[in-house]
């Protein structure tokens, strides 16, 4: 079977997808509606993409060059830089401010806005992953230990290093930032416990129990709002965690809390009290105490690092693939997106005032070009003498079985067949029968028109920089 590596840009409005083929860019318009933005063949053996929010910029780095980070602006065209690295690139984060290019033993700090180089942190220890995460606000974590799960944080638009936080006894497997960039999740190579610190002071704020058996994290990543925190692993499992408020506030009042104290301490030492001077009011230092200390008892701490059931989850039909998770709004409505490296975007719905298990919406077929597409209304009658007309080994494939509990509105490709025991191939096999059972096919719009504006230069300038090397 044919993989795809699935990525979304930073705030999950479009999804890159990329073959050995092509490379295709798709813009996220609705639960039922994905648009092609880009097209191109993929001759250069890219295998490194990143798409600067929405704008119309694209890193690419390819298996030919793999030291060389290429910009493209793909409405134009037109290729806008060439950087070259002593050594291949291993992974690329953005945000508005800077570009991170991440190297085994470097990482190395770009103005996105000329793709000046303003830093390099030089002589990390080996991060042969090249495991990186870059807040919106500029925050870079990044491991410092191969052999226990020790990050360090450096401060990207001030460059300064923060602090070092051992996070986990093994080493780490992933990394993501809140987009407050106020917390950050860590995994480590285990896959089984979860942990969320703070970053002002590098507390731990909370810590989820994924499992008992080892796996290998493939995506860790919150919602938009920093509410929830979703991890997916080679399991059949997409868990959810829920961030508790209250432990956050209580955290970030510790951190205030002892920088007055700090303040206080220096100021003491500075300043001789008379003796005959009445006792001094309660400190603010004491006062964040107290606040912190009401706030969340002893016991109330051992509650919330206790928490080890996941809020919702999404039960996939087939374990081993990669699958790569979004918890964000599509047209105001809360979704959860899972991109699997079968080619396939699932959106399903999020219960965020329950939590439970996630209803399937629906399932974008993204392996090829988006053209006479077909969108099908699968009762459940149908889908019954679907499931038993399908060869068993293949009713394990994705959606089968959270399609059997709900009526799902699938949005698949009809170009020719591929023999790939996934999903859309069951439903492309029993197509005609499906049609004769239903009458509910339609044809969809002929053409996709690409957007006319797919970015405001004013919030997105592209890179001015005419060097090429």
């Amino acid at each position: 079977m044919t993989t795809y590596q699935m990525n979304f840009n930073q705030d999950f409005t479009s999804l890159s997808v990329l073959s050995p083929t092509g490379l295709r860019l798709y813009s996220i318009a609705s639960q039922d509606k994905v648009e092609e933005i880009f097209a191109k063949d993929n001759t250069e053996q890219i295998r490194i993409v990143e798409r600067l929010f929405n704008s119309s910029l694209v890193v690419l780095v390819t298996a030919q060059k793999p030291n060389c980070l290429k910009m493209l602006h793909f409405k134009k065209k037109q290729d806008i830089c060439n950087c070259f690295y002593p050594s291949e690139i291993l992974c690329v984060r953005m945000n508005r401010q800077r570009l991170i290019v991440c190297l085994a033993e470097s990482i190395h700090i770009h103005d996105i806005r000329d793709m000046k180089i303003l830093h390099s942190i030089e002589n990390i220890a080996p991060n042969e992953q090249g495991l990186c995460a870059l807040s919106l606000n500029s925050h870079l974590a990044f491991p410092v230990c191969q052999t226990s799960g020790e990050l360090r944080i450096f401060n990207a638009n001030k460059l300064r290093t923060g602090m070092t936080i051992r996070a986990h006894d093994t080493p780490l497997s992933a990394l993501a930032f809140s987009p407050s960039g106020s917390l950050l999740a860590t995994a480590s190579e285990r896959g089984t416990v979860i942990r969320v610190f703070c970053v002002k002071n590098g507390q731990r704020v909370q810590e989820f129990r994924r499992g008992v058996s080892c796996v290998r994290i493939a995506s860790l990543v919150f919602s938009a709002s920093g509410d929830f925190l979703c991890a997916s692993s080679n399991t059949e499992t997409v868990h959810v965690f829920k961030i508790d408020g209250r432990a956050v506030e209580a955290a970030e009042l510790k951190a205030i809390a002892d920088v007055a104290a700090k303040s206080e301490g220096t100021a003491k030492e500075s300043v001789t009290a008379a003796a005959e001077e009445p006792a001094p009011v309660a400190s603010w230092g004491g006062i964040f105490s107290k606040a912190v200390s009401s706030l969340l008892l002893p016991t109330q701490v051992s509650e919330v690092l206790a928490q080890d059931r996941s809020f919702a989850t999404v039960q996939l039909a087939q374990g081993g693939l990669k699958h790569i998770c979004a918890l964000t709004r599509v047209q105001k409505e809360l979704r959860l997106l899972i991109a699997c490296e079968d080619g396939f975007l699932y959106v399903h719905e999020f219960p965020a005032d329950r939590g439970g298990a996630c209803k399937l919406l629906s399932v974008h077929d993204l392996r090829g070009a988006l053209e006479d597409i077909i969108e099908l209304q699968l009762s459940e009658s149908v889908l019954r003498s679907q499931i038993k007309s399908t060869n068993p080994t293949i009713m394990t494939q994705p959606s089968l079985t959270m399609l059997k509990s709900c009526a799902a509105s699938v949005l698949i490709e009809n170009p020719d067949p591929m023999q790939d025991n996934s999903y859309a191939s069951i439903l492309k096999g029993d197509q005609a029968d499906a049609m004769s059972d239903s009458a509910k096919f339609r044809k969809l719009c002929d053409a996709i028109d690409t957007p006319t504006k797919l970015y405001d230069e004013r919030q997105f300038p592209p890179v001015a920089i005419a060097a090429k090397d």
